[in-house]
């Protein structure tokens, strides 16, 4: 280790340095075990008691779904989960477009770790379950390993999404039993897979059609709605494919008041790309909430609003950022009048 470190630091450019610190050494081993650096250092308590509070931060109106993650992982770290399974196994159901796949995303960032994500429309076929694990003898690819199993290789500790968990081909399902049962999956050329360490994360829209049958509106829940969403997963899911989840965390329909965080969310991020170009931008109330009222669809959730942001924003930035008045910078003051966005520019 010692070695490695000292030829680390030498491609990096301190040969100067004749010191080897505790963190240099962290960093070395950190690489060599395939884990993030923070995981190795004292500062992990600390990360891990914040954690449900940053995920809160970028995720909006989902606090159950937090909530259950996060419980799972400090579970793991204080050693009181099953040795020989996931981290945790979860089934995340809802409507389109109200954060399942950006909590994955997030939790993984928050963590510093991997992030693998599998598009199960991919997987719809037989013999395309195969790629996961690899090809068998006398097929093409048997040379190669699996994807799946590859990546947990390189990446034994991180987030593993499987999307739209439906379309996949019941093939993949046989397999997901053995790895939420024993957390080991062995690919065509005998190598086992350790999913020890992984957060595994499968999300679905199935109920979501019967959860909204009754939804208008922001928030707008029924009772009824969401039991025969419960139950049009039951239907679409077996029972031993269920009976081995952590949990199923159905998501909620965007209120309004979250809406206007995911604005706001948004909006700095547009803030940061006009930064880059010496221009500030500021808008008033009222523009917050035609924007989170026009970009919300019960149907589609918050996906309409980043369209909504690029055409009645961004598009009419941008004659202005080549040819007018924000070439050399500046600020806008975005404002609402007659239900239409306005802009004022200013030096």
């Amino acid at each position: 280790v010692m070695d490695e470190t000292g030829a680390y630091l030498r491609l990096k450019g301190a040969a100067n340095r004749k010191n080897v610190t505790p963190k240099d050494i962290e960093t070395i081993v950190a690489k060599i075990a395939k884990v993030p650096v923070t995981s190795v250092t004292a500062t992990d308590k600390a990360n891990l008691e914040s954690l449900p509070e940053r995920l809160s931060n970028v995720i909006f109106g989902q606090d159950d779904a937090i909530q259950i993650l996060t419980t799972a992982i400090k579970r793991s770290r204080a050693g009181l989960a099953a040795p020989d399974r996931p981290v945790g196994s979860f089934l995340f159901t809802g409507p389109t477009g109200v954060g399942k796949t950006e909590v994955a995303k997030q939790l993984a960032a928050n963590m510093g770790i991997e992030f693998l994500r599998f598009d199960m429309s991919e997987y719809m076929e037989k013999h395309a379950v195969s790629r996961l694990i690899g090809a068998p003898p006398g097929y093409v690819g048997f040379d190669q390993g699996g994807i799946l199993t590859d990546g947990i290789r390189k990446h034994p500790y991180c987030v593993l999404l499987l999307d739209e968990i439906e379309k996949a081909h019941m093939d993949l399902y046989n397999i997901l039993l053995q790895v939420m049962d024993y957390a080991t999956l062995t690919d065509n050329n005998g190598k086992a897979a350790d999913f020890r360490n992984v957060v595994i994360i499968m999300t679905s829209n199935a109920g979501a059609r019967e959860m909204s049958a009754n939804s208008i509106g922001f928030g707008a829940q029924e009772t009824t709605g969401d039991t025969r969403g419960l139950k049009a997963v039951e239907q679409t899911f077996s029972p031993e494919f269920r009976n081995r989840l952590d949990g199923i965390v159905q998501f909620n329909h965007l209120s309004t008041a979250t809406m206007e965080k995911i604005v706001d969310k948004d909006m700095d991020e547009l803030k940061q790309m006009l930064k880059a170009r010496q221009i500030r931008v500021s808008y008033s109330a009222s523009v917050r909430s035609y924007l989170a009222q026009k970009g919300y669809d019960p149907k589609f959730g918050a996906r309409p609003l980043a369209r909504l942001i690029q055409v009645q924003i961004k598009d009419r930035l941008t004659d202005e950022i080549l040819f007018g008045k924000l070439t050399k910078g500046g600020k806008i003051l975005i404002g609402l009048k007659n239900d239409q966005l306005t802009f004022q520019f200013k030096d």
